[in-house]
């Protein structure tokens, strides 16, 4: 038992720790607003793509890709949307407040937080096919949130054109589509070209949870509705339980079981704060359940690391 706590601690510690750092650089004045802001856009608009196209570009689609899996998955995402969705009638009557708090208690933040605890947890081989969910999984984060956003306010039609064209010129997607016939055709990028790209996407993940932490704002938490607190416990403690309890039941194991696992565990991602202030929601609930989340899984996937390593199931 002691071996497994060991081992849990090594995987899940560095990820906060480096989200800890950027919270008290935030304190002690190293770094500001500004730098959270620029280094938010500069992750998400050249480093992490760059790390999404190295990690794809390279994969053997053949013996990563599983239909099955991305099945599961793309159910387990709307099943639970759907069913928040509906919760939320009796008890929400702000569409303001129903928009945020549904889009918090669905949408992970797999993209950072994710594939950092899956990087340490199973390395290299099974981070390319993490990465590959993530192509898949990136289009309908967006397309749910956007509907989720627009239709609780009656805010006339949807503008269909609109949000194909976000989605599809979105720098995370756009690795995935230009990464894609490299992988299927097994082109061989230059070395000059793959050294340059592996300096950017080695920036990625550290960069992008240094900026997690230095967004994170502890007052708020005193502040902080039941609305929130409930839709970060669907989050981070129902939602990673059933679907992982599914998973397994399913037949799921290793690699696959413990991607999944943190897949649904992920803390609300940062860009539900972003389309909730941009679309007119309550972007302050927005925050603190990316807030409450981001603490709580610090706990919730370090237990649930622990148990199922404890049961050998990975």
């Amino acid at each position: 038992m002691f071996d497994n706590i060991v081992f849990t601690a090594n995987i899940v510690a560095p990820v906060f720790l480096i989200i800890a750092v950027g919270y008290f650089a935030k304190r002690r004045k190293i770094i500001n607003e500004v730098f959270v802001d620029v280094t938010s856009k500069f992750v998400f608009q050249i480093s992490l793509p760059v790390f999404i196209f190295l990690k794809i570009s390279v994969l053997d689609l053949s013996q990563v890709f599983e239909i099955k899996q991305i099945a599961y998955i793309y159910g387990a995402t709307i099943i639970p949307y759907l069913l928040i969705w509906m919760g939320t009638i009796p008890f929400i009557n702000n569409p303001k407040d129903k928009s945020a708090f549904i889009q918090g208690a669905f949408r992970g933040n797999y993209a950072i937080v994710g594939l950092a605890l899956i990087s340490n947890l199973f390395g290299d081989d099974a981070l390319g096919k993490a990465t590959l969910i993530l192509a898949f999984l990136l289009p309908l984060y967006n397309v749910l949130a956007v509907i989720v956003l627009i239709v609780p306010k009656h805010q006339g039609k949807i503008n269909f054109k609109s949000i194909f064209l976000e989605i599809l010129f979105n720098p995370l997607i756009l690795a995935v589509i230009f990464a894609l016939p490299i992988s299927y055709f097994k082109f061989i990028l230059p070395e000059m070209f793959i050294s340059t790209g592996t300096f950017l996407s080695d920036l990625a993940l550290p960069l992008a949870l240094v900026g997690i932490g230095g967004s994170l704002n502890m007052e708020n938490l005193k502040r902080a509705s039941n609305l929130a607190f409930s839709s970060s416990i669907i989050k981070v403690v129902v939602l990673p339980i059933v679907l992982t309890a599914i998973a397994f039941l399913l037949g799921y194991r290793n690699d696959d079981l413990g991607i999944m696992f943190i897949l649904f565990a992920c803390p609300t991602a940062i860009a539900s704060f972003v389309m909730a202030d941009a679309m007119g929601a309550n972007s302050k609930l927005a925050g603190n359940i990316i807030m409450i989340t981001t603490l709580g899984s610090v706990f919730t996937i370090s237990f649930g690391i622990l148990i199922i390593k404890s049961f050998g199931l990975i």
